[in-house]
């Protein structure tokens, strides 16, 4: 089975969105460069993070959401983001009234759940858990192998945590990645086992 990887940009104080729900300059590093990171052309990084993000990017078989996350994007057209297979969302809902049931999106109810089916979707390849309040509930069942920030350099203030409702300590290893790219910093940092 795949690692599971808990993932998203952040601010130093700790948020992945305002409090509108909107990335506000999270997301800026992504066209902070000059080496086109998709095939939109849209999405240009330094060469640091391109050679950081790509191969990460290229592993990912499937992400993990909350109903938020797919309500907000509007499911991306049915189409998973960044060419990733499958999506699976958490949530107590079923799929919206006119959903493509063709779409490779999976409406599952439980983070446990959840990451059980993105697994057995993902294979070897990395089951990949967005942050927030979805992620913090996966962290926070001992399912996380992995925790991934690109940590861009503004102070939020408030909004969306990026480990969100977790209200226990959770250790981690020390970072084994550490990258600055252009506006952003790239780390690494296994999840700590307990015994």
């Amino acid at each position: 089975m795949g690692k599971v990887v808990m993932y998203s940009s952040v601010s130093v104080d700790g948020f992945i969105a305002g409090d509108d729900d909107q990335p506000g300059p999270l997301f800026d590093w992504l066209t902070s460069g000059d080496v086109p990171l998709d095939e939109s052309g849209v999405v240009k990084v330094s060469q640091t993070s391109y050679d950081y993000t790509r191969p990460y990017w290229d592993q990912i078989g499937v992400t993990i959401v909350g109903r938020h996350v797919f309500d907000l994007t509007g499911g991306w057209d049915g189409k998973p983001p960044g060419g990733i297979d499958h999506v699976v969302v958490v949530t107590h809902r079923p799929a919206p009234e006119g959903w493509d049931p063709g779409a490779p999106f999976h409406f599952v109810d439980g983070v446990e759940a959840a990451v059980a089916k993105a697994q057995d979707l993902a294979g070897d390849r990395l089951v990949e858990v967005a942050a927030g309040d979805v992620g913090g509930q996966v962290l926070a069942a001992g399912l996380v192998d992995e925790v991934r920030m690109d940590v861009v350099p503004v102070v939020l203030g408030s909004g969306k945590r990026f480990f969100g409702p977790v209200q226990a300590q959770h250790l981690l290893e020390d970072p084994d990645v550490v990258i600055r790219g252009n506006r952003v910093l790239h780390l690494r940092y296994r999840v700590r086992r307990a015994g």
